[in-house]
């Protein structure tokens, strides 16, 4: 049954393809809206980078305390790895706010558009098979 159902989506797949342009227009643009910018992506690498410069400068930050504190043989470096990754996390939250809202919207505006051409694409496919 499935295999018919792919022979009839191929046909109307076939004869969708010699339509006008407008038809290939129109998924063009559809296709569009859910491609990050390259606004998007600076703004993403730029979001990954600060928060690992945030936990490289927290790990050197709490080795350099201890070590200075005389307890650097006795702490070692993959504690305060740790350390720096647990208080790196929320403390980039607040550090880097705008940048992280940013990346939220764009990727919200993304999803979005994936979310309205899945449904485009649905609609036109329950629209072909009836």
């Amino acid at each position: 049954m499935s295999a018919r159902g792919g022979r009839k989506l191929v046909g109307v797949n076939d004869t969708s393809s010699n339509d006008t342009s407008v038809n290939n227009t129109s998924s063009s643009e559809d296709l569009a809206p859910t491609k990050l910018s390259g606004k998007a992506w600076r703004d993403i690498f730029l979001y990954g980078l600060a928060r690992v410069v945030l936990f490289l400068v927290l790990t050197v930050l709490i080795q350099s305390v201890a070590i200075l504190l005389g307890m650097g043989q006795s702490f070692p470096l993959l504690m305060s790895a740790l350390l720096a990754l647990i208080i790196a996390f929320p403390l980039s939250m607040f550090l880097f706010k705008g940048l992280r809202l940013r990346v939220n919207e764009q990727i919200a505006i993304r999803d979005a558009g994936r979310r309205a051409h899945k449904e485009q694409m649905a609609a036109q496919l329950e629209d072909r098979l009836n």
